[in-house]
């Protein structure tokens, strides 16, 4: 095998997963893929099949590139092709990343007006293709066993009430009156996700629901997408949590304020409904309760 193209994206989980079908793109284009990532994303992609090879971002030294007179240089693998989804705004950077890598893509910022999985798309000229179908999970990662033995047996419903920020939490009394709903008439056992970031949100969310529930928390990575690759239905804000079960082809729903639109999943098969995230409004909830119900007959 050559030298591989190197595609740099340090964001978080969500940010990465809006870059598979541009990765998938410069994969069928160049050959091998290598993605310099936070460690644990990079990992999760090669296990999904998306990349070939992972490498840390920071071990790339590629804070080198943003001083000019700056005589260390970055540590970067033997490349055929290298696209950058970082340090556009610092023309320092782009000249110097370009000095050692002619032809080097440093790709824009995403804006507002189309969704930002079509903007990284375009970035890498990609032509048509199916880059948007769902990930299918390998048996390897979806014989993971991740969740509590008394989970109960499916179909299963995954909730996951946080996000990375508090701004974009509906509110846990929303979320409890749509779960024990769905629940009962779907008869599906219900899993909630907590994350490390999740604390406050997860709290509250129990006080609403109390017992009935079964809760996976802090779960590694592959072991989160294993159980979201099993799950028959999930709900969830705009989080990297939500991304994954939507990459992964899980029936899903993933609640957003318009605002952030452009940040919807790539997967058609993922819906996507506005909401207020500032209080339970009646209606929204009725209406999250009849759409998950829909998805599920």
């Amino acid at each position: 095998m050559g030298a591989p193209t190197l595609a740099i994206h340090p964001g978080a989980l969500g940010d990465v997963l809006l870059a598979v079908p541009a990765l998938r793109a410069l994969r069928a284009g160049s050959g091998a893929i290598m993605l310099a990532a936070q460690p644990r994303l990079g990992a999760l992609l090669a296990a999904l099949g998306v990349v070939d090879d992972h490498v840390a971002f920071d071990a790339l030294g590629l804070d080198a590139l943003f001083v000019d007179e700056a005589t260390a240089r970055p540590r970067l693998p033997d490349l055929a092709r290298l696209v950058c989804w970082f340090g556009a705004r610092d023309p320092v950077f782009v000249r110097r990343l370009n000095g050692l890598i002619p032809g080097a893509v440093v790709a824009p910022p995403a804006g507002h007006d189309r969704p930002v999985w079509e903007h990284l798309l375009a970035t890498v000229g990609a032509p048509p293709g199916q880059w948007c179908d769902p990930i299918a999970a390998p048996a390897a990662l979806r014989a993971l066993r991740p969740e509590p033995a008394d989970i109960g047996p499916p179909p299963w419903l995954l909730v996951h009430p946080g996000a990375g920020s508090p701004a974009k939490c509906w509110p846990a009394e929303a979320f409890a009156r749509v779960v024990t709903t769905v629940a009962a008439r779907a008869r599906m056992n219900v899993l909630v996700h907590q994350g490390p970031a999740d604390t406050a949100a997860a709290a509250a969310l129990r006080r609403h629901l109390g017992a009935g529930v079964v809760w996976l928390v802090d779960p590694p990575l592959p072991a989160l997408a294993a159980a979201l690759s099993r799950a028959h239905a999930y709900l969830g804000n705009d989080s990297g949590v939500s991304h994954l079960a939507a990459a992964l082809g899980v029936p899903a729903l993933v609640l957003f304020d318009a605002p952030h639109l452009a940040w919807r999943p790539w997967w058609a098969g993922a819906r996507v409904r506005t909401v207020t995230l500032a209080h339970a409004m009646e209606g929204e909830v009725d209406a999250v309760i009849g759409e998950l119900l829909g998805m599920l007959r």
